[in-house]
């Protein structure tokens, strides 16, 4: 099954409550699965695909070890992705904490920030992309 998304951009939910972009809060001792997202996209612009940033934040948030991953890696990825997933349009990036995401033609995410003059061309369809929203936080229209 494909994961991924090319020269897409998911624009922030309809009632996104943040009018600016902001890092999502960590736990007291834990990164929330928005904080593990946003570092491995913040820290690598365009080097994850949607896949990839979902498995990877999988692992960190259950914070399976190198060892394991090197033991059993593909049979974690296996059974993580039989399971049915929610895309990136329903992370807490574009829903709640103000991020779009821009997928490029390889399918690589960067972070984009609502109100900035890049977030507005790419929702308006900049350079032939896809746009669509995040999905909404309430299911009230």
């Amino acid at each position: 099954m494909e994961w991924n998304y090319y020269n897409t951009f998911i624009k922030v939910a309809a009632d996104c409550p943040a009018s600016e972009a902001t890092v999502p809060p960590d736990k007291k001792e834990t990164k929330t699965k928005a904080g593990i997202e946003y570092d491995l996209i913040a820290n690598h612009p365009y080097g994850y695909t949607q896949e990839e940033v979902m498995f990877e934040t999988h692992v960190r948030h259950k914070g399976i070890t190198p060892e394991e991953l090197e033991a059993r890696g593909t049979q974690i990825r296996d059974e993580f992705f039989q399971v049915p997933k929610a895309c990136m349009r329903a992370s807490m990036l574009p829903k709640k904490f103000g991020w779009g995401l821009h997928f490029n033609a390889e399918g690589k995410v960067a972070l984009v920030p609502v109100g900035s003059e890049q977030y507005e061309a790419y929702a308006e369809g900049a350079e032939g992309v896809r746009v669509l929203p995040a999905m909404r936080n309430s299911r009230e229209k």
